[in-house]
């Protein structure tokens, strides 16, 4: 196993999301390598952590004042062994190779969780559809889908949203790839409704997180009711998180974005949330705004040179980080057991670094790894792309009950999987080994692919 992980981080140096991905997953299945010694003798551990392809190329568009401007594209089809690659685009300055192969790897286990037949990879670019027109956003979109065409279809790959690509900019990218196949086929998940999409998709992540919450809480014969909770993140994920848990009973104080985060000791609830709905999805505004609405509440701005995150100082029961990669240090896990958090689950993917998550499992409180919380998002993207392929729309509560299913399935597989390995209530170990076993089964069965 070590000699794996070397190898891969001698072979792609200064993939630092990447190289911590695969070290999570190559730690938590060592169990299973020790009773199946055939891995090693067949390569898995090489062949599940190269992708099967990896696609690069130049995206130039022309903005407002007619400049050209030029940015990068990726599509990394990670694994095909269960079907076909799928997995989100995401627009945003920091994409890379790195975060993009990190995504893809953790997305291969996460989609195998969900019972359904998706391979996994992912997607993106270096363009920032922040301060863009929507014109800017269209050329870009459009450009960008001029190459990735090649490369996709509803049998191959079907990317979906991520962060900075949302309803328009799926809407700009299905347009121009109808138009260079000719055909109106289900290739793109989280459509709009008149068009293809599916109920519960935009608040799919969020309440599949809560679901999540609440399966994890069941063993321990409790429920969300009354708990205060931590949400980090405002756009879709944190605020259908924030929306499910107030149906629940539950209590939200918190929410942020790049430059900062609000603080509403009160708690947010349906009335403010709607009033945030406003101010990042129809405004596009910064989260600072809601002090100006509800000035009860306080602002903190994000100080760059601190090594720690003051919104998860604040005492709660539960943590929901669904913002981004790495969110929560070492230190601030340990703010949070010192506040006596009972909980976290990851709405994000990998928000949590490797030290906090030693901190959370050696104080053994309730911790779902996002390939496992935040597993709702693609759940209901291969619901929708099950719709599409029967020409059918499933009514709203049919939709939430398959996903409701769909994380109870989830979370009972992460337990019988910990425990069978000898690791109970370690769902880091649960959800990896599942995730594991079910796609080198299928690479075993198809042979040397």
């Amino acid at each position: 196993m070590l000699d794996a992980l070397q190898f891969i981080k001698d072979r792609d140096p200064g993939q630092k999301e990447f190289h911590q991905a695969v070290q999570e997953v190559l730690e938590s299945v060592k169990p299973v390598l020790d009773r199946n010694p055939e891995y090693a003798r067949m390569r898995i551990l090489e062949r599940i952590t190269e992708p099967e392809r990896v696609i690069q190329f130049r995206i130039p568009w022309m903005d407002d004042a007619g400049q050209v401007q030029v940015n990068r594209g990726f599509r990394i089809e990670m694994s095909s062994a269960i079907g076909p690659y799928k997995g989100g685009l995401r627009f945003h300055p920091s994409v890379n190779l790195s975060i993009l192969k990190f995504l893809a790897f953790e997305q291969v286990f996460k989609n195998a969780l969900t019972t359904l037949p998706m391979g996994g990879g992912k997607g993106g670019s270096d363009f920032d559809p922040k301060g863009k027109s929507d014109t800017e956003v269209m050329h870009f979109c459009q450009s960008f889908m001029m190459e990735l065409f090649r490369h996709i279809g509803p049998n191959t790959d079907v990317p979906a949203g991520d962060i900075g690509v949302g309803g328009r900019e799926i809407g700009y990218l299905f347009g121009m790839y109808k138009r260079l196949r000719n055909e109106f086929t289900g290739v793109l998940t989280g459509k709009s409704l008149s068009w293809g999409g599916s109920l519960i998709r935009p608040e799919a992540t969020g309440y599949g997180c809560v679901y999540f919450a609440s399966e994890m809480l069941a063993t321990r014969n409790d429920t969300l009711q009354g708990k205060v909770c931590l949400v980090s993140g405002s756009g879709n994920v944190a605020q259908y998180t924030v929306e499910k848990l107030l149906q629940l009973g539950a209590k939200v104080i918190t929410l942020s974005d790049s430059s900062g985060y609000i603080y509403d000791e009160e708690g947010i609830d349906a009335e403010k949330l709607a009033y945030v709905m406003q101010l990042k999805n129809i405004k596009r505004a910064r989260i600072s705004g809601y002090v100006e609405k509800y000035p009860h509440a306080v602002y903190t701005e994000l100080d760059p040179t601190l090594d720690c995150n003051p919104l998860w100082a604040h005492p709660a029961d539960c943590a929901f980080p669904s913002a981004t990669e790495n969110e929560i240090n070492g230190r601030d896990a340990a703010r949070l057991i010192a506040n006596n958090i009972m909980l976290v689950a990851e709405g994000a993917n990998m928000p949590s670094t490797p030290e906090a998550v030693d901190i959370y499992l050696e104080n053994r409180i309730l911790y779902g790894p996002g390939k496992a919380s935040n597993a709702g998002g693609v759940a209901v993207s291969g619901l929708e792309m099950s719709q599409n392929s029967m020409r059918l729309n499933w009514p709203r509560e049919e939709v939430d009950r398959r996903l409701r299913e769909i994380m109870k399935s989830i979370h009972t597989v992460c337990v019988e999987s910990a425990e069978k390995y000898n690791q109970p209530g370690n769902y880091v170990a649960g959800a990896n080994i599942a995730g594991f076993l079910k796609v080198v089964n299928a690479m075993q069965d198809q042979g040397l692919v």
